[in-house]
């Protein structure tokens, strides 16, 4: 069987359907993802978590998965439609072994793929580039074939209900005053959640695409698109409510708006939670990723905690995270992880903590959020072209004097800005970030940097702030 080695991505494998990835190579990668779980485990028969997403290809797909787990002698157990965080919160919190969901998380709706996992002491362990995905890989080409046996299987059920305790508890269980929040899951895999949140505590919630579709009628759910967020920011202007919400595919990626309809950046989403979580866990690690570090950084150190960068992407984050005992991530891209949830992102416990805090504070979320913001960042800005090595040795040359990493592509840092390019790892872009502690040095630093990067670039440039 000829399957394409692209599409084994460096954080999950994810193609287009039928031609890319079917059902036939599914049920073949599925065989090789066993394989790999009962080397790293040293086990003959492995419990799979399975889960999957509303597209119009997941039925079939996920069916080929099952049976080929079964053919392999797996316990399965199939936990429905659920959405990433979900499915990470069911192997972490039901301890089992090992976990497969068939999705392609924010791509358009003819795209389908898996992000798989394995469950150690120290949390999960999300295979990507860096935990074995080319392992995978090369058992999939080879087309690896484990002996045949009867595997078993069982439902799980309830499990967002589950996850909003959970989320509860870890916070104390507090109690929240009644919030209006606008929330347009682009018919995608936020609904449970949101739905499960809006049953057990005290929201008003304005309901955006609320039906399961994946043909996305309305639009992609793919809320870093700014085009993706207006659908929101003008129902959130029209019910004059507290904030918006704007989950991604699979629900692992959490857009939040203010009452003003702006977005609040990650990075102060991050600072606040972090300020919430030490109170009982205090002077621990926090992870943010390499584009923007500044307003974490001076926020986490000034309460007696650490700041730890790490490369982008969910397997490098998770990664550190288990290496260095982290309390919580977060992410440019809005991906927040946290300890209690295995370190899987839990857009529960962010919504959760988000409404704490501004029910504690009795403050409108941009009035909160301003007493964060410590930094002043671009958003990503991004360029398609041909040379990217090139360029980013250019720039490299040109900032010389400044500090220097190689972390994750070109991270360029000075006392009051800092700025990181790096490709894609899941698009041909180049990717440039810069962040700085006055808006002017931003916006002077960030038109300097796109003036010699399309000095330098060939092919035709396109870039567009998210």
């Amino acid at each position: 069987m000829d399957i394409d080695p692209k599409i084994f991505k460096a954080y999950d494998i994810r193609g287009i359907y039928p031609t890319d990835l079917d059902e036939a190579k599914g049920a073949q990668i599925a065989k090789a993802i066993y394989t790999f779980f009962q080397k790293k485990l040293n086990k003959d028969q492995i419990t799979v978590a399975l889960g999957w997403d509303m597209r119009v290809s997941s039925p079939s797909m996920v069916e080929s998965v099952r049976k080929a787990l079964l053919e392999a002698g797996a316990h399965v157990v199939n936990l429905g439609l659920v959405s990433t965080p979900t499915f990470y919160f069911a192997v972490s919190h039901f301890g089992y072994e090992t976990g497969i969901t068939v999705t392609a998380s924010h791509n358009p709706k003819e795209y389908t793929g898996m992000k798989f996992v394995i469950n150690t002491p120290k949390g999960l362990l999300k295979i990507g580039k860096p935990t074995g995905m080319e392992d995978v890989r090369d058992l999939a080409l080879q087309g690896v074939n484990p002996p045949k046996k009867e595997g078993t299987e069982e439902d799980q059920s309830d499990i967002t209900q589950a996850e909003v305790q959970n989320a509860l508890n870890l916070l104390g269980n507090p109690t929240l005053k009644q919030f209006k929040i606008v929330a347009d899951p682009a018919n995608a895999m936020g609904i449970p959640y949101l739905n499960a949140l809006a049953s057990k505590l005290p929201i008003d919630l304005v309901k955006m695409n609320f039906d399961l579709d994946g043909t996305f009628p309305v639009h992609q759910p793919d809320p870093m698109q700014p085009k993706n967020l207006v659908y929101a920011q003008k129902k959130l202007q029209e019910v004059n409510a507290d904030l918006g919400l704007v989950p991604d595919g699979d629900g692992d990626r959490l857009f939040i708006l203010d009452e003003k309809g702006d977005v609040v950046s990650p990075s102060v989403i991050t600072s606040m939670i972090a300020k919430e979580l030490f109170k009982e866990f205090p002077k621990s690690k926090v992870v943010v990723d390499a584009k923007y570090s500044l307003t974490v950084k001076k926020n986490v150190e000034a309460w007696g905690g650490e700041v730890l960068i790490s490369k982008t992407g969910h397997a490098f984050i998770t990664e550190l995270m288990t290496n260095s005992g982290a309390l919580m991530a977060g992410e440019a891209s809005a991906h927040y992880y946290y300890n209690a949830t295995g370190n899987a992102e839990s857009q529960v416990i962010t919504i959760i903590a988000v409404m704490k805090i501004l029910t504690e504070e009795n403050k409108p979320l941009s009035e909160v959020a301003k007493e964060y913001q410590s930094a002043f960042e671009s958003g990503e800005i991004n360029f398609a072209v041909t040379n990217a090595q090139e360029i980013m040795d250019h720039i490299k040359s040109t900032y010389h004097d400044g500090e220097f990493s190689d972390l994750d592509g070109v991270i360029i840092s000075y006392p009051d800005w800092r700025m990181s390019l790096r490709t894609s790892n899941t698009e041909p872009l180049l990717r440039f970030n810069l962040e700085a502690l006055t808006r002017d040095t931003m916006e002077q630093k960030r038109d300097e940097v796109i003036s010699l990067i399309k000095s330098v670039a060939k092919e035709d440039v396109s870039h567009a702030s998210h």
